[in-house]
């Protein structure tokens, strides 16, 4: 499983992160929420490596990211799957070769990978798209191929950096449904960072809500919907007039 331990990162005099801890259990999907630029994006990128913790640490399987040497990087790289918040496809090379790209780094045959390819984009249903490019699909066809490169790996966890971000409401409805079936068919652990609740609530069997730098609440999607704390509730149900008394009933509680 994955494990956050007090985790800290700051960006010059920014602390984005401050003793964020956090656990993903094997075979969950965990959602992250939260406020734009409150560090989910770079709660994600510490888990695999491209980012150094300031103190704490980040833990997959048994091992300390920030420790491991550049082989044992590589080998923790290839059990997890990331898909990035705008599908990040290269615009020049097809549907196809964005999928082979990392694959050809695993040693596998050609038939093999081309099987992988296949499979990958039917589970996202968009078989037949092999030889088109980027440029001439949709946002939310573009962000499907992001999420058949991550599959097409076979991978023990799958990351999801904002997966529903600019699409509209159908389209966002059909990723949801994607990453569901992702967990059904293939049983991977997701940990999924968004500020979308209707996501949120489709997809995850968890939720943590980040906060100023670590996370406020953590439970079920019942345990959230039903919060008591006022800034979470301010959070989901979308009230920005309740900001302002949500922080002043925080700051009364606060010792």
């Amino acid at each position: 499983m994955i494990v956050f331990r007090d985790l800290h990162k700051s960006f010059g005099s920014n602390a984005v992160l401050r003793g964020f801890s956090l656990e993903v259990k094997d075979g969950e999907t965990l959602v992250i929420i939260g406020y734009s630029g409150t560090g989910k994006s770079v709660a994600l990128k510490h888990i695999v490596g491209l980012l150094e913790p300031d103190a704490g640490e980040v833990e997959v399987d048994g091992q300390i990211v920030h420790l491991l040497d550049r082989p044992g990087l590589a080998s923790l790289r290839a059990t997890i799957g990331y898909v990035f918040q705008f599908a990040a496809l290269l615009d020049s090379m097809t549907v196809r070769d964005n999928l082979l790209l990392g694959l050809r780094r695993r040693g596998l045959s050609a038939a093999e990978m081309e099987e992988r390819v296949v499979e990958s984009l039917e589970l996202v249903d968009l078989r037949g798209t092999e030889e088109r490019f980027p440029a001439e699909l949709s946002g939310g066809m573009r962000k499907r191929v992001g999420i058949a490169r991550a599959i097409a790996l076979r991978p023990r966890y799958i990351l999801y950096d904002e997966p529903t971000t600019g699409l509209d409401p159908v389209t966002a409805a059909v990723i949801d449904r994607l990453m569901v079936r992702t967990r059904q068919r293939l049983g991977v652990t997701g940990l999924v960072v968004t500020h979308d609740m209707r996501s949120a609530y489709t997809v995850g069997d968890r939720i943590a809500m980040l906060y100023r730098g670590s996370i406020r609440q953590v439970g079920t999607v019942e345990e959230i919907q039903r919060t008591g704390d006022p800034l979470v509730r301010q959070f989901i149900e979308g009230r920005p007039e309740a900001a302002d008394d949500a922080e002043r009933a925080v700051a009364g509680a606060a010792p």
